[in-house]
């Protein structure tokens, strides 16, 4: 009998580093153990500047970070595993999300561009690999995000009650979960990523810890409404987005003519995650009976006070749901994993505008 140990791997649009989640799949699906592993500095710098900037770049540098990438995840798996004394053929699969690095599936040609060599991860783990999970959808014609929704559906839907999921990384999105069963989903916008790329440039930390220097500043109301005014926000679903869009250049364009102090920057930038995400919603014309967060940014407090004030649902943790909010899209890329290995689709075609239904990822056989 297939082992149900699933071992799910994410390094997402925030590049705080690699998020390593055991998952057991016998019942449900339930976490066994957690780990959270920094990427070299280097690394994640090469990398916000390739996910930030529009400029060319070298195919020699795409090729140095995919394997780079693939020998990170790697060693992240084998100390994770070492570290918890699992043995490397008690997992069926690891699911790597790989590092997305460029992202328009709306373009005159479409694609979605995720590093990390899975050849590599199979090779230096032992255990076999499913990755590139985004392509298939965007080649039948969908966004390639987000994918969380299915698992969001397994994990966490309730019958008779409607609720919404809130992942904020780098990027936001939410799932739509229906009180009937029905499954939506989407994009709503920047989650911590301008907010982390400002504190870079200004006081050179990863992110605003518990929004803190953002409260130090106040909302700037033109600012506000100037970013609020991005077309890409009016769009109707399915749609997706990526820091290759929403990112300094972009904000610095919004900036002209404005003269604000860093904090107040910061705390505009807050409560425009927060503003995107509500509009998003009433856009959606879901009437969610509960907003469950999961996700870096709900360690924002104050990102957290503003959603609870736009929202009229209560907003929460999906640690109030017994899962832990730092770790659901690591287990969402072991469930993709498991999905592939079953031959079970992992997308849902409202959410991506896919053709249909389709087996997501590529398989690395260790």
């Amino acid at each position: 009998m297939a082992s149900t140990l699933y071992i799910g791997l994410m390094s997402g649009t925030s590049l705080d580093g690699i998020d390593v989640a055991l998952v057991d799949f016998t019942d449900g699906a339930r976490l066994l153990a957690h780990g959270h592993r920094p990427l070299p500095a280097d690394l994640t710098a090469a990398l916000l500047t390739l996910s930030q900037s529009n400029a060319p770049v070298s195919l020699e540098l795409v090729g140095q970070l995919e394997t780079r990438l693939g020998i990170a995840f790697a060693e992240a798996v084998n100390a994770f595993c070492a570290a918890h004394g699992i043995a490397p053929e008690r997992i069926r699969a690891i699911g790597s999300h790989g590092q997305t690095v460029r992202h328009d599936p709306n373009g005159e040609i479409p694609y979605t561009l995720q590093l990390g060599d899975a050849n590599l991860i199979a090779e230096l783990t032992g255990i076999t690999t499913v990755a590139d999970f985004r392509r298939r959808d965007v080649a039948a014609g969908g966004q390639g995000a987000p994918l969380v929704p299915a698992f969001h559906r397994a994990l966490f839907a309730q019958s008779g009650e409607n609720r919404a999921v809130l992942n904020i990384g780098g990027i936001a999105n939410v799932t739509l979960l229906a009180h009937d069963g029905a499954v939506g989903g989407f994009d709503t916008g920047p989650g911590n990523g301008l907010m982390d790329a400002w504190c870079r440039r200004h006081w050179g930390i990863a992110f605003d810890d518990g929004g803190r220097r953002a409260a130090a500043g106040e909302i700037d109301a033109e600012l506000l409404e100037r970013l609020l005014m991005d077309p890409w926000l009016q769009l109707p679903p399915p749609k997706s987005t990526g820091r290759d869009y929403f990112q300094l250049d972009w904000l610095d364009y919004h900036l002209q003519g404005l003269h604000l102090s860093p904090e107040s920057v910061l705390h505009t930038l807050n409560a425009f995650t927060a503003r995107s995400i509500a509009d998003a919603l009433s856009m959606a014309g879901f009437g969610a009976e509960a907003v469950f967060v999961c996700g870096g940014g709900v360690h924002n407090a104050l990102l957290m006070r503003h959603l609870q004030a736009l929202l009229t649902c209560p907003v929460r943790s999906t640690a109030a749901l017994g899962v832990d909010p730092d770790y659901v899209e690591a287990m969402a890329f072991a469930w993709l994993a498991k999905q592939c290995l079953d031959g079970r689709p992992g997308n849902v075609t409202d959410v991506t505008g896919a053709a249909g239904p389709r087996i997501l990822g590529a398989i690395y056989q260790a």
